[in-house]
């Protein structure tokens, strides 16, 4: 029997169909996808079909670990657990303050329901410090959009005439609804132009009509060239430009006198190639973009995010078919607050959407300050592998007082944790995605679960239930006046939960008492859904419209209780939300626009200073980090899963290998500041000369295995970031490379 559920190898969780077997049926024998699913219509590449790897891992733990005082591991109950854990928490919160207790995680790829559990726990310790993922890729980004037009925006590539990828290689990377068939469609018709920015020769790159090969990490001279050929030879939309925005004038200043020629060779680029470029783009009917990791983890990434959404802006892209929009969310992603200055307690740090710098996170901890971190707790995310100075992170996790790792394996944060607790795979419970920026059909998909944990596993919602229960923060007392209302029906039960929860001080534990009330009157295996029905009333009063037009309308309670049980029985997903492009302006959360970012224009004025040198002692510039077929982070963390026998290894440029007089198949010493390796090496034409790639996700601890590949972030420094948000500029790492005598392991191919 075929069963729907998601990919969760990335942001688009495409929707799958699983034929399940073997030993007790909990193998996923045979992969497609699901024609189903209404975001998808049965795209999926290729990771998926081995995702078996990662509900099969040898690594999994099956039962609490509590660390001894030898250094390894040994196996308590989770009554024992829970109240160790609950113990030593509350004993650092009551001597330190809540603000000592740092979480990291709230999401992994798909996997975004134990956020809301995990902010349960955060509130009654009084947690404020968080951070995941997003901070050491998007918060530039976002820190930029929030003060521009105050409000996330997507990009319309089905239907752009012109579309550009900034530092971004759909075809691994994805990020918008079955990406390959649309770039292949996009490649074929004649009428429509692709433009990719990328130092490689990427897959999206090769099938490209303008490649703008930049010169590694010098993105922003390339962008500011082309705010300035706009501003200079008068391609401004100013219908648009007019009639939605404001400080036009400063831009103009700034970008009026830019030596487009020079910054474009500073980037490596002809200037008729630039030229010919913002040409098309400012001619073009429609223009979508989209800027990723490339240039978000490098050099400039904040000021890239904004000169790039000048170059959208200023050519009138926005609220029509074919560019930005602002889509409908179930619930938002990230909020940014563009009069929020919080900063980190010890090195005052920006937040931006109460997420602390990634590279700040060790030091944090590791100062000796009355405020620093004194206990972690880790979920569904592994930090000491994927954030920048990998020996400094564990350092900091063995300096804590307590620290805790709720996950699916034995990671190599859990490895440095105090206290292991074992989650249920994203197979094993209901689970889902919100990255939800479809447009105009918004979609959400709750996974149903496949099969029930394995013994002595839980949820994370259960775990965090028990937690607070630990505490003493829930109790029975807390849940009886809701047991009741949840069996009379939807409506009865949101008044018994506004009541009883929502104005009361509780209302911070809302998710756990929904789950404790509402999930066990929810279909077998759906309790951890019970988090959805607040997140269906937040939608359904922020965006009636949308929802009304999806069949969702009336009153909002009964909008919300229409919508959650429509998510409940749709196994493949469903439209949640039908927009149109006027509400993009809507949507805008700010009067006008806002084109000019001081800070940021007085950043363009520096790019005139003459470049720093490159270190004689580290001639290349490695990617650290680079997605390839089958690499996903560490979430599969069975090296068997790769298709490619060369996958782990370190790309190079044809000619930087025969200087070095090595070959594809041979190792070479891999140095940069901060550490060395061994690594083995294939030739690539992707690869300019000059600048080298590692792929990202390896290097991980694996039974039976001594690790295949290099694990990128022992590499890097943490001093490497971005000064105003902080993300890491793990594509930019000085690196040099040595000739090892022991020459070939293998012939890759």
């Amino acid at each position: 029997m075929w069963k729907p559920t998601a990919c969760i190898l990335c942001e688009c969780n495409c929707g799958i169909e699983v034929e399940l077997g073997g030993h007790h049926d909990r193998h996923l024998v045979r992969l497609r996808g699901d024609r189903a699913h209404p975001g998808s219509h049965g795209y999926a590449c290729e990771k998926a079909h081995r995702l078996d790897h990662y509900q099969h891992a040898r690594d999994r733990i099956l039962s609490p670990l509590r660390r001894t005082k030898a250094g390894d591991y040994e196996e308590i109950g989770w009554d024992q657990a829970l109240s160790e854990i609950a113990a030593r928490l509350v004993d650092v919160r009551d001597r330190f303050g809540g603000d000592a207790i740092f979480y990291y995680g709230g999401g992994g790829q798909g996997n975004h329901l134990p956020g809301a559990y995990a902010t349960a726990t955060r509130r009654a310790l009084g947690s404020r410090y968080r951070s995941n993922a997003l901070a050491q890729e998007k918060t530039g980004e976002f820190w930029v959009t929030g003060r521009m037009i105050g409000a996330y925006t997507r990009g319309d590539f089905e239907h752009c005439e012109v579309a550009m990828f900034l530092g971004k290689n759909p075809w691994h990377s994805h990020s918008f609804p079955h990406a390959r068939t649309t770039l292949k469609h996009m490649a074929r018709d004649p009428a429509r132009t692709m433009i990719v920015v990328d130092p490689r020769r990427s897959e999206t790159a090769a099938m490209a009509d303008i490649h703008l090969q930049v010169r590694p990490g010098t993105d922003a001279w390339l962008l500011a060239a082309m705010v300035g050929r706009l501003v200079q030879t008068h391609a401004i939309d100013h219908a648009f430009v007019d009639a939605h925005t404001q400080g036009l004038a400063a831009v103009e200043e700034a970008f009026s006198t830019i030596p487009v020629a020079e910054y474009a060779g500073r980037a490596g680029i002809e200037e008729a190639l630039l030229s010919r470029t913002v040409d098309v783009i400012a001619g073009a009917r429609s223009f979508a973009s989209y800027e990723d990791l490339g240039v978000q983890m490098n050099r400039h990434s904040t000021l890239v995010s904004y000169l790039h959404r000048l170059v959208w802006l200023l050519t009138g892209n926005f609220g029509r078919p074919g560019t930005h929009f602002v889509p409908t969310p179930l619930s938002p992603l990230l909020v940014v607050k563009t009069d929020d200055d919080r900063r980190t307690p010890v090195l005052g740090e920006r937040l931006v959407g109460g997420l602390v710098p990634c590279n700040v996170i060790a030091q944090e901890i590791l100062t000796d300050h009355p405020k620093r971190y004194r206990a972690m707790i880790v979920e569904a995310a592994n930090p000491a592998h994927s954030l920048a100075d990998s020996a400094s992170f564990r350092a900091a996790m063995r300096a804590l007082e307590v620290s805790v790792v709720i996950d699916v394996a034995m990671t190599e944060t859990a490895r440095q944790a105090d206290y292991v607790l074992p989650a249920a795979t994203q197979f094993e419970k209901a689970e889902a995605t919100f990255f939800n920026f479809d447009f105009p059909d918004n979609v959400f998909h709750l996974r149903h679960r496949l099969f029930a944990p394995p013994a002595g596993v839980h949820t994370e919602a259960e775990i965090h239930a028990r937690l607070l229960e630990a505490m003493g923060a829930l109790g029975e007392a807390d849940y009886a006046p809701l047991r009741e209302a949840a069996t009379q029906g939807r409506l009865q039960y949101a008044a018994a939960f506004m009541q009883h929860v929502l104005a009361t001080p509780k209302a911070g534990l809302a998710a756990v008492i929904a789950y404790r009330t509402l999930g066990p009157v929810l279909p077998e295996g759906m309790a951890e859904a019970a988090v959805l029905f607040g997140a269906a009333f937040g939608a359904a009063m922020a965006s009636p419209a949308s929802l009304a037009r999806a069949g969702f309308g009336g009153p909002a309670p009964v909008a919300a209780s229409t919508l959650f049980d429509a998510i409940l029985a749709a196994p493949s997903g469903l439209v949640f939300a039908r927009d149109t492009w006027a509400e993009s302006f809507t949507r805008i959360g700010r009067a006008r626009i806002e084109l000019a970012l001081p800070d940021l224009l007085e950043e363009v004025t520096k790019l005139r200073e003459p470049a720093p040198a490159r270190p004689a002692a580290f001639p290349f510039v490695l990617s650290a980090g680079e997605r390839r077929s089958f690499t996903a982070n560490t979430i599969v963390r069975d090296p068997s899963w790769r298709g490619r026998p060369d996958e782990h290894a370190l790309r190079i440029a044809a000619v930087d290998a025969a200087a070095l007089g090595v070959t594809s198949g041979d190792r070479v010493r891999l140095t940069t500041p901060r550490a060395s390796v061994e690594v083995q090496i294939a030739i690539s034409d992707m690869m300019q000369p000059g600048h080298i790639s590692l792929p990202n996700g390896l290097g991980v601890s694996y039974p039976g295995t001594d690790g295949v590949g290099v694990a990128p972030n022992e590499l890097t420094q943490a001093g490497d970031r971005d000064p105003f948000v902080g993300t890491p500029w793990h594509k930019s790492v000085a690196a040099r490379l040595e000739r090892l005598e022991h020459a070939a392991v293998a012939d890759l191919g």
